[in-house]
Formats: structure tokens, sequence, C-alpha cells
């Protein structure tokens, strides 16, 4: 069975195809993505009208260039990211898939987003057991509790403020690095010292890990924390050194990230970590993640750089579990939510 994701709860524009077998094995066939990230470039961030139309205008070539590569017509079945996302581009991508489901024929899926950066986990390795799935992006900081791929997930804990991803923009572009800040902090910081300055772990104290607050995250104080030191510098005089601002600023997100996540682990019994969301791709999150992981005995999953941010292959591999395990189709009636919780794997009609 063939099945197509589209994925469009943000910037990226994504089509996905896979090859379900029918002992629930999946072959990627293809992975199509255009992204709006440089249309939001001078604006420090994502503007949802701008995402919105941009979704618009890639998707028939995006999805051109899936089928394609996939070397097929059309799929057995469609699927779409209805939530949790920003509403026009979700309303875009669910609109295009319904369309495209109706003129071919064949069933529709409305499937959770976040439920899709678990799924690629499951597609180059072992099934998927007992696990934690730490979700980092512009848009979530999240652990879940993940039973199985396709299956109502817990949240453990969730950003209080800003999104992990959401605080590297923010230190770009007080430094002066532009947008995305991900990708060029990560570089300089390679460059730099990460022991130069002493930056906060937001929700690390004592009192914060024996109370509400155990899992859940705090990037607000960090970035202040960042522009304060700056200041500081320039009212001085001094001339700071910009990697070692960015390796110190990485390491204290990274610290706190893969500190919580293995705390959940250790709570839970988990025996497997997840890594998913675009700051997935991030070396020393990846680095400082697998030493923790193999001090403690749990193994680590991190998706290839490629299938870490948004992308179709994840909604596809959502819907392709589902429909193995004979889920019955959303339907054409299907809406879209914003915040769709994680417990909703799947979408029905209302």
């Amino acid at each position: 069975m063939i099945v197509l994701g589209i994925e469009s709860s943000c910037d990226e524009t994504g089509v996905g195809i896979i090859r379900l077998g029918e002992d629930g094995s999946m072959e990627i066939l293809a992975d199509s993505v255009a992204s709006s990230m440089q249309q939001h470039a001078r604006f420090g961030g994502v503007v949802p009208e701008i995402a919105s139309r941009a979704h618009l205008e890639a998707m028939p070539q995006v999805m051109r260039a899936a089928l394609d590569e996939a070397g097929i017509d059309k799929p057995d079945a469609v699927a779409a990211t209805v939530g949790p996302g920003l509403a026009g581009a979700l309303l875009v991508g669910a609109s295009a898939a319904k369309a495209y489901a109706a003129a071919w024929g064949v069933p529709f899926y409305g499937v959770n987003h976040l439920g899709g950066h678990v799924a690629v986990a499951n597609l180059e390795g072992e099934s998927l057991p007992h696990s934690i799935a730490l979700l980092v992006s512009g848009g979530h900081t999240q652990l879940l509790e993940v039973q199985a791929v396709g299956k109502p997930m817990k949240e453990l804990g969730s950003t209080l403020d800003d999104a992990a991803g959401e605080a590297y923009d923010k230190v770009s572009r007080l430094l002066g690095l532009g947008y995305p800040g991900g990708p060029v902090i990560d570089k300089l910081a390679a460059k730099g010292n990460k022991d130069a300055i002493r930056f906060p772990r937001g929700l690390s104290k004592a009192e914060d890990l024996r109370g509400e607050h155990r899992h859940d995250f705090s990037f607000s104080g960090l970035k202040t924390s960042v522009a304060r030191y700056v200041e500081r510098a320039e009212r001085e005089g001094r001339v700071i050194s910009v990697e070692d601002v960015c390796a110190s600023f990485q390491e204290a997100v990274c610290d706190v990230l893969t500190a919580k996540a293995l705390r959940a682990c250790q709570d839970t019994g988990a025996k497997v970590l997840l890594l998913g969301g675009g700051v997935a791709a991030n070396s020393r999150l990846r680095q400082l993640a697998a030493d923790r992981c193999r001090s403690a005995g749990v193994e680590l999953r991190v998706p290839r750089f490629s299938l870490c941010t948004d992308n179709g292959v994840m909604i596809a591999a959502v819907a392709a579990q589902l429909i193995h395990e004979g889920a019955e189709p959303s339907g054409l009636a299907c809406g879209t939510d914003t915040s769709l919780e994680v417990e909703i794997p799947l979408v029905a009609a209302t």
C-alpha cells in the first residue's frame, strides 16, 4: 500500500510517500520539501500569513516532485497534519490533501504533527518500545511518554515560555547573526569555549526538580541573561567573543534538555530516548544526549538530518502505522486544530 503524507504546520511544505508492507514495514519512496524560511528572515521569525501563502504557492510543485520521485501516478491513501500548528498553514495543507484524496478517490487521514516526529524514529530501526520523546523546535519543546507509534502520548513537560529553537533565533538576532539562529549558533559554538560564561539553567534548581515543573523547560531567563551580558560588555567597552557566547548559550540549552530528558526516562522506566524536531539536528545536543544516554544505559534514537525538520514522510509514517492497525479514515469533514492534544493521534470527522 502506498501512503502519501502532507506536512504544512509551520514554514515547510512537505510531501512524503511511503510503501507500507503487509508486515507493517515501511519504505520511503519520496521526500520532497520546500521551505519559506528565507521569506521570514527579515522579520526574525515565522510570519503566519507569509507561511500560508508560501504553502499555497509551493504545494503543486512539491507534490509533483514527490510523485515523480516515487514513480507513481497516485497513492492508495492520503494523510495530512491537522494540528497542532499555525491556523492558516494547517488549513492550506489539509485542504490540499483532501482535494487530492477526493480527486484520486482514496481515503484521507488527519494526523497529529507531534506523532510524526515520533514516527520517523521507527522508520530506520527496530519497532519502538516504551520511550521518552524529546521534541525540540522553534515552536515546540516537549517531553512525551510514548508507548508506540500511532498511540496516544502523554505530555510530561513542556516549555513555560520560549521554545528552545525560538531562544536560538532571539539570541542570534541579538548577536546580529540573522535568522534562523540554530545553524549559525551551532557553527560558531564549535569554535568557542562552552565554559567561558556560566549562563543560567532554567527550572533546574533543587526546588524546581522536586516540584510540579520537574519536567518543564524555561528559556526566557537564559535569553535575557545573554542580552544582559552583551549589554554590560558594551557599556564597559569590552569586546566580546561571539563564539564563546554562542558556545556557552548552546551548552546551557543542551544541558537542560538532555538532563531533563534522562530524568524523564528514569522516572518512567523508559529505556529509549527519541530526539525529534529541527533542533535535533544540533551537533552539541546530539553529542551530549549520546554521552548521557550511554552513561545511563538508555538507547538514543535520532532521525537522519533530513527527517529532523518538518517533512511529509513523518506524516505518511503515522498514517501508515494507523492503517496497518486497521484505523478508519478521518473523512473529508475532518477539521484542523491549532492546539491539538498529544492524546489524539488520528482526528475523526466532526
